[in-house]
């Protein structure tokens, strides 16, 4: 919604210096577009294409990712409250070290050949013009709830591969990647010394950017790694390294070329990584490190019963409803494999997904 009823020229006032108001700003705004990955990339995109600063411009691409409800609800149902906390304190984190990062290193980044990129290619893909009419009439246009449908409608285009792929992969991990392999990977176990925590912290985005799941994707991943003995530090890093796989290194390179692109992914890995140590060691002083056995199992869960998740989640099916219906209405429904061979790949693995799930159904 915040995309339809706020344009991006009212956002990039506000956020067009690397001032502490800027970040603020940038992280608020991130927090309440409630975007996937891709939706991201595009909205901090549209705002340094507009004169953004770097920094308020990345807060609101660590914050849309990170300081979001539905990722805390998920981290919840699968990993428990000190993962909530550790999610939301280390978002902040991820965006205060980030701040610093760029503050240090800003002057070796092609920022101004970045963003004329990023001009060029928001050029090449708009159609149309802002909508600068008040937030009230807004909200009374038919028109713009429309036009809400059917940015539901693509949001969930954006992301459905990426968490079938990633819940079927969690489960077969689940149910046939011994225990020991996990203990090889994660050197030092649930029990590791600084060094070994270390490594775990940079084998998290490691093993993340190779299997590009995604935010909501991982976190059934990552209960699987901590029930198999992966330490804190480690799945904090994992569930962090949603913005440095490899379809967002893709994305940002189309959006401000590879320079820049690889910039971003090195900030953003550093950041991660010392947030997932901070935070590790900052719950053991504070005797919150949770234990591996408060993690059920993926394949031990009961996944139906009546309770308020099943009344949300009929609410939720039936606004989905009627935003698709809506938006089929307006314009038709498209789909397709997606553009380039990772996208296409995607969509393969996805629908493999649910055939590897129906026949899963009839064998048991």
């Amino acid at each position: 919604m915040i995309q339809v009823f706020v344009t991006r020229q009212q956002m990039q006032d506000t956020m067009g210096t690397d001032g502490p108001k800027a970040v603020a700003l940038g992280s608020f705004f991130g927090f309440v577009s409630l975007s996937c990955s891709f939706a991201a990339l595009s909205g901090a995109r549209a705002l340094f294409a507009k004169g953004a600063g770097l920094v308020p411009s990345m807060a609101f691409l660590l914050a849309s990712t990170n300081l979001v409800v539905e990722l805390g609800i998920i981290i919840a149902i699968f990993l428990g409250w000190q993962f909530v906390v550790g999610e939301y304190v280390g978002g902040v984190l991820l965006i205060l070290l980030m701040w610093l990062v760029i503050r240090l290193t800003g002057r070796v980044a092609p920022i101004d050949e970045a963003r004329e990129n990023a001009r060029e290619s928001q050029e090449a893909e708009e159609s149309g013009s802002d909508d600068d009419r008040r937030i009230g009439a807004k909200l009374r246009s038919v028109e713009t709830w429309g036009a809400v449908a059917t940015r539901y409608f693509m949001e969930w285009q954006m992301v459905w591969k990426n968490v079938t792929v990633g819940f079927t992969v969690a489960g077969i991990i689940a149910a046939f990647v011994p225990r020991a392999f996990f203990e090889w990977l994660f050197i030092g176990g649930d029990d590791p010394n600084f060094l070994e925590l270390a490594a775990q912290a940079l084998v998290g985005p490691v093993a993340a950017f190779f299997t590009f799941i995604g935010s909501m994707g991982n976190i059934p991943l990552a209960a699987v790694l901590y029930g198999n003995g992966v330490a804190f530090a480690g799945i904090m890093a994992f569930i962090f390294s949603d913005l440095v796989v490899i379809p967002v290194l893709r994305v940002n390179a189309k959006y401000y070329g590879w320079k820049m692109a690889i910039y971003i992914l090195g900030v953003f890995l550093v950041v991660l990584v010392v947030t997932a140590l901070l935070l590790h060691y900052g719950f053991a002083a504070l005797g919150m490190l949770p234990s591996a056995d408060q993690v059920q199992a993926v394949t031990d869960r009961e996944f139906f019963k009546i309770d308020y998740t099943f009344w949300l989640n009929t609410a939720f099916v039936a606004v989905s409803a009627v935003f698709v219906g809506w938006k089929i209405k307006r314009s038709g429904f498209e789909t397709s494999l997606g553009k380039g061979f990772l996208e296409k790949l995607l969509f393969g693995l996805a629908l493999l997904s649910y055939t590897w799930l129906a026949i899963g159904l009839f064998v048991v």
